[in-house]
């Protein structure tokens, strides 16, 4: 099963939390157990697993690429200016995969699904959404 989840992005770098919109996939394709695979379409986007309890930890992940990979330094900088871009969903890395269990998504109580935003604001940003049944 796949399916996927469309976004639109408000700011250069943020992360925004799509866990409602992969159950909703999951609730759609009737798998009870298996795994959950959220895949970031785009060079310049990432999916993170975090803290869902408040939002200073996603400020902080997005505050602490910024210092670690700063914008305007890197050679791809000189084709587009988002070289920074490029770097921090590379470290990030492009996908997360989630237990299914019994019909949940396997995430502890603290735990979301994040769609990292590293070259917006974008106005059709996409994850695939893929659930491999294991019954």
């Amino acid at each position: 099963m796949r399916d996927l989840i469309h976004l639109k992005t408000r700011s250069r770098e943020v992360l925004v939390d799509i866990t409602d919109e992969v159950r909703r996939v999951v609730t759609q394709s009737g798998i009870r157990n298996g795994l959950v695979n959220v895949y970031a379409q785009g060079a310049t986007a990432a999916v993170m697993i975090q803290e869902n309890w408040d939002d200073s930890v996603q400020t902080d992940v997005v505050n602490l690429l910024r210092e670690l990979i700063p914008k305007g330094v890197w050679l791809h900088d000189r084709q587009d200016g988002n070289g920074d871009s490029h770097l921090k969903a590379g470290l990030v890395g492009p996908s997360e995969s989630v237990p299914l269990i019994e019909g949940e998504l396997g995430l502890s109580r603290w735990q979301n699904i994040f769609f990292c935003e590293f070259d917006g604001p974008r106005s059709d940003r996409r994850a695939v959404v893929t659930i491999v049944n294991t019954d």
